[in-house]
């Protein structure tokens, strides 16, 4: 009975972490396009103002260079949980093949122990970098945004980030412990897709 519930746990642990991951990258994804759609409707505007008839009804946007510097913390930081989830992470395997499933499994929790600090130190400077720019008011020079905002919108994707690695270091330990080989929990299934 124990032994079920934690395998429905697992895989409950697993679906949640692969949708909400994959939900806050494809949300990185679509700020990232409209981040381009508003730098060409901006350069678009710089050029056709430059035409005589058309400088009283056309220019740049302003602040544009502002809105896409906090877009682009946000949408760098939407990816990451992904990125781990599904191991898209550089890596260097050329000795893999030569050990066994036990010590592959093995680095794989060295690795992923090693990324949940990373994710947790990545966070809290983060974190601190966001209370910083809230306590001395900082503001975007033309739109005056507060700063913070994109420190606290780059912070939820870091956040998140942080409980993927959690999630997926416990899924890594408990496959470890109970002796589960079979297949990684991060590789596709048959038939299986985004």
């Amino acid at each position: 009975m124990l032994s079920f519930l934690s395998q429905r746990l697992a895989r409950l642990a697993h679906q949640l972490a692969h949708k909400v991951s994959l939900g806050l990258a494809i949300a990185g994804g679509v700020l990232l396009l409209a981040l381009v759609l508003l730098t060409v409707l901006s350069i678009l505007g710089r050029e056709l103002a430059a035409l005589a008839f058309l400088s009283e009804m056309l220019g740049p946007i302003p602040g544009d260079y502002e809105l896409i510097e906090l877009g682009m913390g946000f949408a760098i930081f939407a990816f990451l949980p992904w990125a781990h989830w599904i191991n898209a992470h550089a890596s260097v395997d050329l000795l893999r093949p030569l050990f066994g499933k036990r010590i592959n499994l093995a680095l794989d929790m060295v690795r992923d122990g090693l990324m949940l600090l990373f994710a947790f130190f990545l966070a809290r400077q983060l974190w601190l970098g966001m209370l910083d720019k809230q306590s001395y008011e900082e503001t975007s020079f033309i739109l005056q945004i507060p700063l913070w905002w994109g420190y606290g919108a780059g912070l939820i994707g870091a956040l998140l980030f942080v409980l993927i690695c959690v999630i997926k270091f416990i899924l890594l330990c408990y496959r470890s412990f109970s002796g589960d080989l079979s297949a990684h929990p991060d590789e596709p299934r048959a038939g299986g897709g985004l």
